[in-house]
């Protein structure tokens, strides 16, 4: 077996370990959640997170140079907003779904 080969097979190795744990995290973070709102909040965020890093990855891989790298400018600061908003967002819903009535209600 070459050295080509096992370049190869680790590339492969590598990129099916991390789709691997993409979909775990996407299936725990959907299981993990409290109400059928936060639910589909999740559903929703992890198909638009999965495609928008999908699109990355093409574009990082069939862009040519300098295009190529600095298609990582607009992926850092859109996936660190999208973060932020997606877990402001989920405590919110999660707070709005809580059993737990408000403390201080006047009736």
């Amino acid at each position: 077996m070459g050295q080509n080969s096992l370049i190869w097979i680790g590339s492969i190795v590598g990129c099916l370990l991390g789709i691997l744990g993409g979909g775990i995290g996407t299936w725990m973070s959907i299981k993990n959640t409290n109400g059928p709102r936060e639910k589909a909040f999740m559903v929703r965020t992890a198909v638009v997170m999965w495609v928008s890093i999908s699109l990355f990855l093409l574009l990082l891989y069939f862009l040519s140079e300098p295009w190529n790298r600095l298609i990582w400018i607009p992926y850092g600061i859109g996936l660190l907003t999208a973060i932020h908003y997606c877990n402001r967002r989920q405590q919110a819903i999660s707070a709005e779904e809580s059993p737990v009535p408000h403390a201080h209600r006047n009736e």
